[in-house]
């Protein structure tokens, strides 16, 4: 559970139960800083579309289509390392590879309490023919523990359900 490192003579870094860093002066037998180490999970939902695997994609990647079904402003990048902002700042980030019609990975930030000022989960959305319709997988990584709930069904309520929505419409 614990684990040390000397930096020096006077002072140790103190690796506590996985959870926190401490460094110690052993001179004055003070903690200097401490370091929380956030704790990260991992979402993997699926959801079918009865559309094509590009009309998925551009439902995501299209900042008026996107602007549709979330009811807010959109700025999406269709770049690498292009920039994009949905709902009006609560989730900036850019994006990191794009492959039209299969493959979308782009990095999140959630602008909200408990989500670290310099955080980005990586959400990585694939889409799969199937017939005439696709099948979406998404994974997001590095979702701090306590908002894995929160977003789980954040993507069903903000995301799926109003993307099939708006594709019945069309």
């Amino acid at each position: 559970y614990m684990y040390s490192q000397a930096f020096n003579s006077f002072t140790i870094l103190v690796l506590i139960k996985k959870k926190y860093f401490c460094k110690i002066n052993l001179k004055t037998k003070q903690i200097n800083t401490i370091i929380i180490i956030m704790e990260t999970k991992t979402i993997t939902q699926t959801a079918t579309f009865e559309a094509s695997p590009i009309e998925v994609y551009n439902l995501i990647m299209d900042e008026k289509k996107h602007a549709a079904f979330t009811g807010f402003d959109v700025k999406m990048s269709k770049k690498v390392n292009g920039k994009f902002n949905i709902y009006n700042g609560y989730i900036l980030g850019y994006n990191i590879e794009l492959i039209e019609g299969e493959k979308i990975v782009q990095a999140w930030h959630f602008a909200e309490d408990g989500w670290p000022d310099d955080h980005y989960s990586i959400c990585t959305f694939k889409f799969k023919k199937l017939d005439n319709k696709t099948k979406l997988t998404l994974q997001q990584t590095d979702v701090p523990e306590h908002k894995v709930e929160e977003l789980t069904e954040g993507w069903k309520l903000y995301y799926w359900k109003p993307m099939k929505t708006l594709l019945k419409k069309q």
